[in-house]
């Protein structure tokens, strides 16, 4: 019965130890920074932007499309493919 007990409880101490480095281990942990392409639409005018992650506002602007534009669909596209070519361009950068 001791035995038993005494396995008991090594189990449990290890178990708690695994616990503990997890824990560590994600305390010190940040998420690294990065870039998203946005779009934001305002006095007629769509904004195809890139933005920092978790940044709610500002950021570089790629193009700004009149929302009349007979175009407006293919602009948007190849602002898109811009905006992700310069994500591309600064995730590169990052050491």
């Amino acid at each position: 019965m001791r035995f038993v007990i005494i396995l008991a409880a090594l189990a449990l101490l290890a178990v708690v130890v695994v616990l503990i480095v997890y824990a560590a281990r994600g305390a010190g942990a940040v998420a690294p920074a990065g870039w998203r392409a946005v779009t934001e639409s305002d006095d007629g005018r769509t904004r195809v932007l890139v933005r920092e992650t978790g940044a709610r506002a500002g950021g570089q602007l790629v193009a700004e499309i009149p929302d009349d534009a007979p175009d407006w669909e293919d602009r948007l596209h190849a602002a898109m493919a811009q905006a992700r070519s310069r994500i591309a361009a600064l995730e590169s950068q990052r050491d």
